[in-house]
């Protein structure tokens, strides 16, 4: 049986009373639209298990879609530090739960506002709508932002500071496509380049190299 994200259920909902709807009005070829938004809908708040690899000294990637960005830079909101950013583009096609890179704490969580541009261009992650997720991990802080786009305009947060997540724990989603950028610490060795199709929770993006 499909696993379905509690926030999809709405949608899915919403549009098995349209298809009835129409059905009970018009009684004709007309219930295969709100039929494909529904079956639609279902396939897009998929909740699908994941491999969680066990190594302790690695990182997962915190969203299903495309590498589109990889770059070493200054992190001045947050983290306050040189780090890697690695952007992931996610298709209305992906599976859109987001899910924690590695161990740690939230220590912090901000929704700021923005605008809903394209989602990979490069400065979507300060303009547009988004959540910054700050973990605290034994190895050095991680920040994972949740960037909303073009067509994806909500994104979800379901932890809050204080909560502990473990390595590939699901929390939160970005509803209809949109992208999520992670910041590393610099004392990683990257594990994936530019266009490489990633899992959330699966794919490994980085390691933590030793005795650093």
């Amino acid at each position: 049986m499909i696993k379905i994200a509690p926030e999809g259920w709405p949608f899915i909902i919403g549009s098995a009373i349209l298809g009835i709807a129409v059905f009970l009005i018009w009684h004709n070829w007309t219930i295969a639209i709100p039929v494909i938004v529904l079956l639609f809908m279902i396939f897009f708040f998929r909740d699908p298990e994941r491999n969680i690899p066990s190594d302790s000294n690695i990182i997962v990637c915190p969203a299903d879609g495309k590498i589109i960005k990889i770059e070493k830079m200054y992190e001045h909101e947050y983290l306050k530090k040189d780090v890697i950013k690695i952007s992931i583009f996610m298709s209305p096609f992906n599976v859109h739960i987001n899910r924690a890179p590695f161990n740690g704490i939230v220590i912090g969580v901000a929704h700021n506002k923005g605008g809903f541009f394209a989602a990979y261009k490069d400065d979507a992650s300060i303009k547009n709508e988004n959540i910054a997720m700050i973990i605290k991990t034994i190895k050095g802080d991680i920040l994972v932002r949740q960037v909303a786009g073009f067509i994806a305009r909500r994104a979800v947060c379901r932890v809050k500071p204080g909560d502990t997540l473990k390595t590939g724990d699901r929390y939160g989603l970005i509803k209809f496509s949109s992208r999520v950028d992670i910041y590393l610490p610099q004392n990683v060795e990257i594990s994936v380049k530019i266009n490489d199709k990633v899992k959330s929770g699966e794919t490994i993006i980085a390691k933590w190299q030793l005795n650093k």
